[in-house]
């Protein structure tokens, strides 16, 4: 796996613990990242991803929520909905190319989600990458929600 993917993977283990256990201190991240990616140049990118999601959420949820028919972030398996953070962060705050971020994300979606979650989080990252790069978004690959077929984990709901 080349090293900055498995930064990404990293970030999104550490994205996962802290929602799961909102009291996880700083210092526990730091050592998970140290003993994981050990190169200071990793560890620096994986903290710079988890810091910037924490910090752009809101605006990064917003995102997501305008982008995912009938599904609000809240509702997302939580994997699906760290990795989509990561990925809309680095598309929209980072100088990463747009297809590399979504090509990770994708990958992440394949070993961490469900079996919809690959085409679901592609459909999402690609209306957000269309709509960045000033295509129409309707181009952009639908989700599997939008085809009518089950999604990640929960049951739709209007947005």
């Amino acid at each position: 796996m080349p090293s900055r993917s498995r930064a990404r993977e990293i970030a999104l283990q550490s994205l996962y613990q802290i929602e799961a256990n909102p009291g996880a201190e700083q210092e526990h991240l730091e050592r998970f990242f140290i003993g994981r990616l050990r190169a200071a140049t990793l560890v620096n990118f994986a903290r710079a991803l988890v810091e910037g999601v924490r910090a752009e959420q809101s605006e990064l949820d917003a995102e997501l929520d305008a982008r995912s028919q009938n599904w609000r972030v809240s509702r997302m398996a939580a994997t699906d909905r760290a990795i989509l953070r990561i990925a809309v962060f680095e598309l929209l705050h980072t100088d990463v190319p747009g297809p590399v971020a979504v090509n990770e994300a994708i990958e992440l979606a394949r070993r961490y989600g469900t079996e919809a979650s690959p085409r679901f989080v592609a459909g999402i990252l690609g209306r957000i990458l269309a709509e960045r790069d000033g295509g129409p978004a309707e181009a952009a690959q639908p989700d599997a929600l939008s085809a009518g077929q089950p999604g990640p984990t929960s049951t739709p709901t209007a947005s």
